[in-house]
């Protein structure tokens, strides 16, 4: 018995562990899950937004065309003749001032042909004196020969006197004013002859003034063909010049934008009232000049549809400055600006409508697209007038992760907003 008691104690021993160790492997799958939690909702997306509001801005439209005088000057030679002198500054990029003497042809023709005339007239005048002179003698001889017709009439009537006396006093009278009407005759030829002489000494004397050729204003020098010693003919060109006073840029414009930028001028208003600049890009800088608009061109570009608004820039020379602001030069490229008075207005990137839609975020947090109306758009703004108003939240962010209805978190973009400000009114992105 004991040895029987002995033995199921021994059984008991291993099986108790075997079991206990079997049921801890059964459920051990159950002991190592975690209770259950609570669902969790999915997080807003964080969208860039900016919030409208209006904005001080400069409608302006940008063009470009190239540098031209505003005066040209082609000196044509007038007189023929050498060249028998040339001022050093007679050279092309040489500047002259007004009044400057540039070249000199050879007058010694037309001096002699006023010496000549001179002489004519001198001569002239001696004739007319001997002329009246004899005219005043032979007036008396007529008048005496008038009173012995009278007197031999006289006696004629009374039978006293033959008709053959009668008629050789008639004779003598006739001649005698033969004699007064010839020499009045050749003084009125000597007057008529000395009135072309005078017009002959006139010409001979205006073509004396063009043989000095001056500067009529301030001129840049350009090409030059006429020298020293070379025999010119009239009608050749002498050289050209340039005016230094004023440059123009004859700018193209697209009539579309150009169109609403009138507009907002107000009923009335032409192309001519806009304010002007004109900027050239230079390394490290953009230097920019005053400018007013001239005129505008008649036609308008068939391929481009667009038209020539030409602008003039006063004293470019006097605005020089070494190394900071260069002299405004012929076919020099650059950009014109017309812009109208600062007015507030709705402006958003111009990015953010697409297709004449925009996003924004709506009072619930979520994404709604709508129709928007753009009037123009300046450089990377557009100017809204329908679809959106004062308080919107526009996305400004990739539209690929913005989808219409979603629930969105809006981060205001300040930078951007900021960089909006300084775009609508023509400012330079700050560095």
């Amino acid at each position: 018995m004991t040895s029987w008691l002995t033995i199921f104690s021994r059984a008991a021993a291993v099986a108790v562990p075997l079991a206990a160790g079997a049921l801890t492997i059964a459920y051990s799958d159950v002991i190592k899950q975690a209770p259950a939690g609570k669902e969790r909702s999915p997080q807003p997306t964080p969208v860039r937004v900016i919030t409208l509001q209006p904005t001080d801005l400069v409608p302006r439209v940008t063009g470009y065309g190239t540098i031209a005088p505003a005066r040209e000057w082609r000196a044509v030679a007038r007189v023929e003749g050498e060249v028998v002198q040339t001022s050093d500054l007679l050279a092309n990029g040489e500047i002259a001032e007004a009044g400057t003497e540039l070249l000199r042809i050879d007058d010694t023709d037309l001096r002699l042909s006023l010496a000549q005339t001179d002489a004519q007239l001198a001569a002239l005048d001696v004739k007319d004196e001997t002329l009246s002179a004899s005219l005043e003698i032979n007036k008396s001889d007529l008048e005496l020969s008038r009173s012995d017709l009278k007197r031999q009439e006289d006696l004629n009537t009374q039978g006293i006197a033959t008709q053959a006396a009668l008629d050789q006093i008639r004779r003598q009278e006739l001649a005698a004013r033969l004699k007064v009407t010839d020499i009045e005759n050749q003084l009125a030829l000597n007057s008529a002859e000395r009135e072309v002489l005078k017009a002959q000494r006139a010409i001979a004397a205006r073509s004396l003034e063009f043989t000095t050729v001056t500067a009529p204003y301030d001129v840049r020098i350009g090409s030059v063909e006429a020298e020293e010693g070379q025999v010119v003919t009239r009608g050749q060109t002498l050289f050209t010049a340039e005016g230094i006073d004023a440059v123009e840029i004859a700018a193209q414009f697209s009539i579309g934008r150009i169109g609403p930028l009138v507009r907002s001028l107000g009923k009335g208003a032409t192309v001519m009232t806009l304010d002007a600049r004109v900027r050239l890009p230079v390394p490290g800088h953009t230097v920019t000049w005053d400018a007013t608009v001239a005129r505008v061109g008649e036609a308008i570009d068939a391929r481009t549809q667009s038209a020539a608004v030409v602008v003039r820039v006063d004293q470019p020379m006097a605005q020089v400055q070494a190394g900071q602001r260069p002299p405004l030069r012929r076919n020099m490229f650059v950009e014109v600006e017309l812009s109208a008075p600062p007015r507030k207005a709705l402006v958003a990137p111009r990015d953010a409508v697409r297709g004449g839609e925009a996003l924004v975020v709506t009072e619930e947090g979520t994404l709604e697209k709508r129709p928007v109306t753009v009037d123009y758009s300046i450089d990377s703004v557009s100017v809204i007038t329908g679809g959106l108003k004062a308080g919107d939240r526009l996305v400004v962010t990739d539209p690929a992760i913005a989808v219409p209805g979603m629930k969105v978190k809006p981060v205001e973009d300040k930078a951007l907003k900021a960089e909006i400000g300084r775009m609508a009114m023509g400012r330079e992105t700050a560095e």
